[in-house]
């Protein structure tokens, strides 16, 4: 999986993301339009599961290599919604535990 950018009339289809050690996911365009937020699996990782290692990363949405901003254990509705701060200095994502019971 791969995230890749569309002109609303379906054309000047752009490939965004490259790195082959992760599948990406739930891009998240900053409000600024500076910035792309998106979660990455190990590539191993089939479909979008829960319960997953996942990595958060950002990079310039004119281009350039993403960057990590953290690694935590997550999946589903971990950032699912628009999670930037309206100033684009911040974003809200979800990290969890399973507890055994």
């Amino acid at each position: 999986m791969k995230i890749w950018r569309i002109s609303p009339d379906g054309k000047a289809q752009e490939q965004v993301t490259f790195d082959s050690d992760y599948a990406d996911w739930f891009p998240h365009p900053s409000p600024d339009g500076k910035w792309l937020v998106f979660l990455s699996y190990d590539k191993s990782v089939e479909g979008h599961p829960p319960n997953k290692e996942v990595v958060l990363r950002i990079m310039p949405l004119a281009g350039g290599e993403p960057k990590v901003l953290t690694r935590f254990y997550g999946g589903q509705g971990t950032i699912n919604v628009p999670s930037w701060s309206p100033d684009s200095r911040r974003v809200a994502f979800v990290s969890y535990r399973q507890a055994l019971p």
